[in-house]
């Protein structure tokens, strides 16, 4: 089994530096040498959670290339500039609201260089808004009804009978909270502004910019409006059918009356509003194709594909000696499961991988459905190593250099408002789950 499991990480590892799709494709190469090598049978792979992104984000794709993104960031840019001195508070909540209305932690792309100047041209240092920033819309996305790691996850737990508000009504209080707590602590982090050596260095070599930063105009507000309003109409749906039962369809076969599954209801839903928004819009598909929305959702895709299915055939190959040797440690200490969550998305770059890789693992070891979903927030863990493309971009749209990486690299802007939210969140969950649920 070790070796094996030797296999299996060195893929994971060379997978995430190669970076792209790397991850998906050396999963199926770490499975080829299971498979081929080890002789393990391998698992079902994870078609439904596949179709479900590839849904969503076609839907997404589709309003970004209609404006709808633009839009989103237009709204984002007037709240922060209308409350510039909180902007250490509102940032954050911005960020978490884009990610969880669209499903991906990618959209904040555009609103963190609005961030960053807001921050500059107001003296706030912009590392403390945008350090949390960054960790807010990683921290929504297990939050969010039409997120991958959501989808993953409810697509998983729906042998217990669990809905997907059962999912929502812990996952999003306890995250907005740990969010604000390291808002709270985001807003003491270093130096002021103007006694930051790096910035007042650069503001000497004439490295900055007098001017201010201001996001590009609409090219057709009508279209974008409509574009956001059907992508939120087919949100709030999916919330709706999957927190109330009665609303899903139900058919006759010869096995009795059968309810339409979520999974369904999500594809059918998304890929109806996508073409919706391509009707009405007049916007092209080669374009939402071309979306970055699109780009990295099908990236996620093809990482959930090899990394879940190689992960799914490991444990299937594996789990009576797995159970042997820690199942007792983790009946008594189920928390213990969520630090493995968290290591594993550090590894892993996706919450959706990290869920669709390790939760049948947790399953199989007893943890309790609830117990699972409160440890829901721990795949965050990506903000980790400071390398992953909202931190890169983060780090280069503030120019004051306040925002960076630390001498020891992992003393970098994100690491403590990262496990700040991540354990506030996590602890606040298991606590809903022993005294409420």
């Amino acid at each position: 089994m070790w070796l094996q499991l030797l296999f299996v990480l060195l893929a994971i590892i060379v997978g995430a530096r190669v970076g792209g799709i790397g991850l998906g494709v050396f999963g199926g190469l770490g499975l080829a040498v299971l498979t081929f090598i080890f002789g393990l049978e391998p698992t079902t792979p994870p078609i439904d959670v596949m179709l479900m992104i590839v849904a969503v984000i076609a839907a997404a794709g589709c309003m970004q290339a209609a404006g709808g993104l633009d839009l989103m960031v237009k709204w984002a840019e007037k709240i922060l500039r209308r409350h510039p001195q909180r902007i250490t508070l509102l940032s954050p909540l911005v960020t978490y609201l884009f990610t969880f209305f669209a499903g991906t932690g990618h959209v904040a792309y555009s609103v963190l260089s609005v961030i960053a100047e807001v921050a500059r041209e107001t003296g706030i240092r912009p590392e403390r808004p945008m350090g949390i920033a960054v960790i807010a819309s990683q921290q929504a996305i297990t939050a969010s009804p039409i997120s991958a790691a959501t989808v993953a996850l409810l697509s998983m737990l729906a042998g217990y009978d669990i809905t997907l508000f059962d999912i929502l009504k812990i996952s999003i209080p306890c995250t907005l909270v740990g969010v604000l707590v390291g808002a709270l602590y985001s807003m003491r982090v270093g130096k002021e502004l103007k006694d930051d050596p790096v910035y007042q260095a650069r503001l000497k070599s004439g490295e900055l910019s007098g001017a201010n930063y201001c996001t590009a105009e609409v090219a057709n507000p009508g279209k974008a409006l409509t574009s956001v309003l059907l992508f939120l109409g087919a949100t709030v749906g999916i919330v709706l059918f999957g927190s109330i039962d009665s609303l899903r369809p139900s058919f006759q076969t010869s096995e009795g009356v059968v309810v339409m599954q979520m999974a369904h209801i999500i594809e059918v839903l998304m890929l109806s509003v996508a073409a919706l928004i391509l009707l009405l819009t007049g916007t092209s598909g080669m374009k939402a194709a071309k979306s970055s929305v699109f780009n990295a959702g099908m990236q996620a895709v093809v990482a959930i594909f090899g990394i879940a299915w190689m992960g799914d055939t490991f444990i299937s190959g594996n789990i009576a000696v797995i159970k042997e040797n820690i199942f007792g440690l983790v009946t008594d200490m189920p928390w213990l499961f969520g630090i493995a969550l968290f290591v594993m998305s550090i590894l892993l770059f996706s919450q959706a991988a990290t869920i669709r890789a390790l939760l049948p693992l947790g399953m199989a070891l007893g943890i309790s459905p609830y117990m699972l979903i409160a440890l829901f927030p721990a795949v965050n863990g990506y903000f980790f190593i400071p390398n992953y493309p909202t931190v890169v971009a983060a780090i280069n749209f503030d120019t004051t250099g306040t925002t960076r990486i630390g001498k020891y690299v992992l003393n970098h802007s994100f690491m403590m408002p990262g496990l700040i939210s991540t354990i506030v969140a996590v602890g606040l969950g298991i606590l809903a789950v022993l005294f409420v649920c």
